[in-house]
């Protein structure tokens, strides 16, 4: 019996993924991954690379696809409070050196993971100067220093995390921010 590459195509199947701009590369790194989704017609898979919680799309054919001998279940994804790291992915970038995420529901609220209020001015000139955006906007003193706490959601929900506002110096995974309101 031949095994084809939509019979590997199984929800749980480990793989490992070299990206595209990759390829000719002499080393070709693979990211290791799972298989969290298979399409109807079994042309393309969905892949959560280790450590990773959003899914990447995939061809079963893609050449830069490895399927693995290992199937089990999809890990469940990491829940609850974490320590905001800079990941294009989750909207947390690094500006002039600090964590910056642009939050509400048009990205209208800024928030500054740091305790230093000139650092989180300059992040917040940073983020404006490169969106074209009104410098003169930027007012140091609408800054609100603040303990906060970055939580994972669901993977089906609308935004990666949320930021808990409740926080306070010693909580579990609290960082000291400032907070740009709109």
């Amino acid at each position: 019996m031949t095994t084809t590459l939509t019979d590997l195509a199984v929800v749980g199947r480990r793989v490992e993924l070299t990206y595209h701009r990759d390829l000719n590369d002499p080393a070709q790194p693979a990211h290791p991954g799972v298989i969290t989704s298979v399409n109807a017609d079994k042309a393309s898979v969905w892949i959560r690379l280790d450590g990773k919680r959003y899914n990447l799309p995939a061809r079963t054919d893609y050449e830069g696809l490895t399927y693995l001998n290992e199937v089990g279940d999809v890990p469940e994804l990491p829940m609850g409070p974490f320590t905001p790291v800079a990941d294009d992915k989750n909207g947390l970038y690094e500006k002039e050196g600090v964590l910056f995420a642009a939050t509400g529901e048009d990205g209208e609220d800024w928030v500054v993971v740091t305790d230093d209020r000139d650092k989180a001015y300059a992040a917040a000139r940073a983020y404006a100067k490169e969106r074209g955006m009104d410098l003169d906007w930027i007012n140091a003193e609408g800054l609100k220093p603040s303990w906060a706490v970055f939580e994972w959601e669901p993977e089906d929900a609308e935004f990666p995390w949320t930021v808990r506002w409740d926080a306070a110096e010693g909580d579990d995974k609290a960082v000291r921010i400032h907070y740009l309101p709109a």
